[in-house]
């Protein structure tokens, strides 16, 4: 299927030259696209980037709202999310944008949240990277709840013991790209270019007070360390907050650890190559969701889809699409 702006270029090339000249540059533009590399986002972190927003509208509470289907049928913004459904009301699955998620692999479509009742950022942020490329794109997705950057996730360079989700999330990776082609069958013979992280953790060093002084110096320990790991230098990182709360958050360790990772994007060293993203504005009160988990920005599917779209647009500022 052609982005709009693909069809408008074509049919100005059609008028102009006429038919013999556009098929010449359709089958050349083509070959061109199957020889690009698959672009491979990784997308990382805690229970929050494994995502619980709710698919299914539970009409005994507040009539299903916050709900994925709630969203698509009658939220006030129902036109921006029309493209989550087709015509026959099933969920679409992108054939363009295919997920790995600890073994689960397949077309990006609803369900690849900690459950298959559930969505995570993944959606809105293959959504704007899907639209963006001509070539297809591959999201790896490694993500566990309750998990620290001051232990789970420690990176070398920060001392002491390397935490063991680190480990994994390096060794995970690096496996998935090397076995893409027999994992995804139709992307057989493709080369991989691994070309951004998402990250959106947080919650366990916020509840901690020294993994919450330590979390900007352990940040940028990962970011270097992971780029590293995986030789992959000046890899693109977005950074999405870990603003659960919402704008009216008070306590003094959630407002540290926001204000260390936005510290970290503006280090002189990750100019140009990390990015913060403000997550606050997404939340949406328990009475407008599913549940009143804070911790999972209330189980809302507008929010998570909403994360991972600013995510997604905040990676293309890195990773030009053209």
């Amino acid at each position: 299927m052609l982005h709009r702006k693909e069809h408008d270029t074509m049919q100005t090339l059609l008028g102009r030259f006429g038919l013999p000249f556009f098929l010449l540059l359709l089958i050349l533009g083509s070959t061109a696209v199957a020889d690009a590399p698959v672009k491979v986002f990784l997308l990382a972190g805690q229970s929050n980037m494994v995502g619980a927003g709710q698919i299914a509208a539970n009409s005994a509470r507040n009539g299903g709202q916050g709900s994925l289907e709630w969203l698509v049928e009658s939220s006030p913004a129902k036109e921006k999310y029309a493209h989550l459904r087709n015509s026959s009301g099933e969920w679409v699955e992108r054939k363009d944008v295919r997920i790995w998620n600890f073994g689960r692999t397949g077309g990006l479509a609803p369900g690849y949240g900690s459950n298959l009742g559930t969505i995570g950022p993944e959606l809105g942020f293959g959504t704007v990277v899907g639209e963006a490329f001509d070539e297809p794109v591959l999201l790896i997705k490694i993500a566990w709840g309750g998990k620290s950057i001051g232990k789970d996730f420690r990176p070398p360079s920060a001392g002491g013991e390397v935490g063991p989700e680190y480990r994994i999330l390096v060794d995970r990776t690096k496996e998935v790209l090397q076995d893409a082609g027999r994992q995804f069958p139709e992307l057989a013979g493709r080369t991989f270019e691994l070309a951004g992280i998402g990250w959106h953790q947080g919650w366990n060093d916020r509840v901690n007070q020294e993994f919450n002084d330590a979390y900007e110096v352990n940040l940028a320990h990962f970011i270097r360390d992971i780029r590293r790991d995986l030789d992959a230098p000046d890899l693109p990182f977005v950074i999405a907050e870990t603003g659960m709360s919402g704008p009216q958050e008070k306590h003094p360790r959630a407002l540290s650890l926001m204000a260390a990772q936005a510290a970290v994007a503006k280090m002189p060293e990750f100019k140009g190559n990390v990015a913060f993203v403000g997550t606050r504005s997404f939340y949406r009160e328990p009475d407008a969701s599913p549940s009143g988990q804070q911790y999972h920005w209330n189980s809302n599917a507008e929010t998570y889809y909403l994360i991972g779209e600013a995510m997604g647009k905040a990676m293309l500022v890195m990773v030009p699409s053209k």
